[in-house]
């Protein structure tokens, strides 16, 4: 496997150095220039995707909360020693949510399908199930350590990428768009 370097595009189009096994270099496959219109809206459409989101996370956890308080009384007490399963038990929820719907048939989850985004590798792949999942670690990782701001990363850039986004190498399109998303490269 080799790098190809950060040469330039024959349209000079800009550095497009990335990892290939034959060697040469592949260009994005999301071009904000070309394409604006997928691009368009989708810090705004992001953000009322995450709190539909999170209303579909914390349904179940709240409904948890109040059978194990419930189950608690009914007890005399002994049940309310199952709220310490509370915070794993969101946690792998979580996981699991973001895991299987971004790296479902839709590459979305439930509010970025309501709000028609969808997740795809920057060379046009849709998601996985760990990739998913890493991107919903990465997001919480990155706004506990670099406070909420750091979603001004989106503003910054042509393709509306933030701070978890550009590690992972994932691209959030406005999937209503007419657009043909293009097909990824096989590494077989």
């Amino acid at each position: 496997m080799t790098y190809s370097g950060s040469s330039d595009t024959p349209s000079g189009g800009g550095p497009q150095g990335v990892w290939r096994n034959d060697g040469a270099a592949q260009p994005h496959a999301f071009d904000p220039y070309l394409h604006p219109e997928l691009f368009r809206g989708v810090l705004t459409r992001r953000f009322f995707a995450f709190l539909i989101d999170l209303m579909v996370l914390s349904i179940p956890v709240v409904l948890a909360c109040l059978f194990i308080a419930v189950f608690g009384v009914v007890t005399l007490g002994l049940g309310w020693a199952l709220f310490w399963l509370v915070s794993p038990a969101s946690i792998i929820w979580a996981l699991v949510y973001f895991g299987s719907s971004l790296g479902g048939p839709h590459s979305a989850t439930l509010g970025m399908r309501v709000m028609d985004l969808e997740m795809r590798t920057w060379y046009g792949a849709p998601a996985y199930f760990v990739l998913g999942a890493m991107h919903a670690v990465l997001f919480w990782i990155s706004v506990s350590f670099f406070s909420p701001l750091v979603v001004l990363v989106g503003l910054f850039n042509g393709r509306r990428r933030l701070l978890h986004d550009i590690l992972l190498g994932t691209v959030i399109i406005n999937s209503s768009v007419g657009v043909p998303v293009p097909q990824a490269v096989r590494s077989y």
